[in-house]
């Protein structure tokens, strides 16, 4: 998906080095605390959010149903409000076309929104290799590209550093991307932001070429909208001369009328406001007035692929809020780079696996980074059932099924490492099978209950108790008391 997560460890080895980062644990727990707390404040104040919440999931659901529809409906009128359309299969498809845009007008420097999509498919690293730089103007983009660093969340890029952390990346680092950080700047937002807008407003100025994604594509109209907290995101709409949008094909609605739905959820999710400091929409182009040459590069890279799970599919509602990695315990202790991929947390656990595949240690590990203790559905504004595709991936990866990749049936073989856990469940599909057997287990596992371990033996199920308490068997079974009782009760 993205060349700079390439070679990263499997999930438990990762996140076993991040845990014991405590200044990362630290910077995590604070920050994904206060967020769902004003999160949870926000959402109350709306007596209508299940049903905005059921309407929101209805709308995406609709859509990818018809997703073939809307895309020939959106081509058309992006076309017609004089844009031009093109279709990328795969990561370095659509990196080959931004690159030959962007070498077709003699620009060497672009400046970017901030885009889940092109950090899923390493843009500013296909660039780089192409001698073109591309400047992130999101302040979170902005740290984490100074910084030399990945992004670890979502919607806050550089949410694992605190702000003595992103002084020192300013004052060591910001003189290489061009203008240097005050010499007296401290550790305060309000000095950290000026640092921030000083350093981009000559690169607003300067550059001819603005890189975006887009959080929605309206299809009736052939509308981007792009929705921030910044302003950064307007500079680079409006003052470039050519604006190239780079949009994962899941994120078309049909209309004007399902964006409102969006605009009240996707606020008080994200960011715990009522509403988007800055919502840009654009269509087409105009003459005089913001870019006069607009790109809209629609991108596969695997969704098709999803699609057609019809379990696994509801990832592609994801409207990108970050609201499932803000509850998730896994996710506050371990941090984002401990997934390997441009979406940590719950959703990047069951969207990387379909989007990459798993037949690396890494996305194959993914299905486990989680407790599945259900708080990731609850808080998603679009209803994906995340626990649920949890386990049907890890079902995909322990047993083996057929999937789809690039468009063919294919069938997965079973993962390494999971020979224990398979025998483990077809013993136990075969035994609730058999009520005589069934029986017999549960009376031997109560008379047998003094000799039971308190770990279990082999390394591979021994990790498992290193952090849990095996549960004590109770001294009847639940059949066994039920009859006693009845007796009881008969003889009264």
């Amino acid at each position: 998906m993205s060349r700079v997560e390439l070679g990263m460890p499997a999930f438990p080895e990762a996140a076993r080095v991040s845990t014991r980062d405590m200044q990362l644990r630290a910077n995590l727990t604070h920050a994904t605390r206060t967020i769902r707390d004003k999160r949870a404040q926000a959402v109350s104040e709306l007596d209508d959010w299940a049903e905005l919440r059921a309407a929101g999931a209805a709308v995406k659901e609709r859509t990818l149903r018809h997703l073939d529809h809307y895309l020939l409906q959106a081509e058309h009128a992006v076309t017609a409000a004089g844009g031009t359309v093109h279709w990328a299969v795969d990561a370095d498809d659509a990196n080959r076309i931004i690159t030959e845009l962007i070498q077709a007008t003699g620009e060497t420097e672009v400046v970017k929104v901030k885009s889940m999509a092109t950090q899923e498919i390493g843009l500013n690293d296909a660039l780089a290799d192409a001698g073109i730089t591309a400047y992130e103007t999101d302040l979170a983009e902005l740290i984490v590209q100074l910084g030399n660093d990945l992004p670890s969340h979502i919607l806050v890029p550089a949410i694992h550093k605190n702000r003595h952390q992103i002084r020192d990346i300013f004052r060591d680092h910001m003189a290489h991307w061009g203008r240097p950080a005050p010499d007296n700047l401290t550790d305060t937002p309000a000095d950290l932001a000026e640092a921030a807008r000083l350093h981009l407003r000559e690169k607003f100025l300067r550059t001819k070429i603005g890189i975006s994604g887009g959080n929605f594509l309206i299809a009736e109209t052939g509308t981007l909208v792009i929705v921030e907290s910044e302003g950064n995101g307007r500079m680079c709409l409006t003052l470039p001369d050519t604006l190239i949008s780079l949009v994962g094909i899941e994120k078309i609605i049909p209309t004007w009328n399902d964006l409102e739905i969006y605009l009240q959820t996707l606020p008080r999710s994200s960011t715990a406001e009522r509403m988007n400091p800055y919502t840009s929409t654009f269509t087409g182009t105009t003459p005089h007035d913001g870019p006069q040459t607009l790109h809209l590069v629609l991108l596969d890279n695997g969704r098709t692929d999803t699609l057609a799970d019809t379990t696994g599919r509801q990832a592609l509602r994801c409207i990108r809020c970050s609201a499932c990695l803000n509850v998730c315990p896994v996710y506050e202790r371990a941090g984002g780079h401990a997934y390997g991929s441009p979406y940590p947390g719950p959703i990047g656990a069951i969207l990387t696996p379909q989007l990459r595949g798993t037949t690396t240690p890494l996305d194959a590990s993914l299905p486990y980074a989680s407790t599945l203790c259900g708080a990731c559905y609850d808080v998603c504004p679009v209803a994906i059932n995340i626990p649920d595709v949890l386990v049907h991936l890890r079902e995909r990866i322990a047993q083996g099924t057929t999937t789809t990749r690039n468009g063919t049936t294919v069938t997965i073989k079973p993962a390494k490492g999971h020979t224990t856990e398979r025998l483990a469940m077809r013993a136990a599909r075969w035994t609730l099978d058999h009520p005589t057997a069934w029986n017999t287990t549960l009376r031997t596992a109560t008379t047998t209950r003094h000799l039971h371990p308190k770990t279990l033996p082999t390394r591979t199920t021994k990790a498992w108790t290193n952090t849990r308490t095996l549960p004590q068997i109770p001294t009847q079974t639940f059949r066994d008391w039920w009859q006693q009782r009845e007796r009881s009760r008969s003889t009264d």
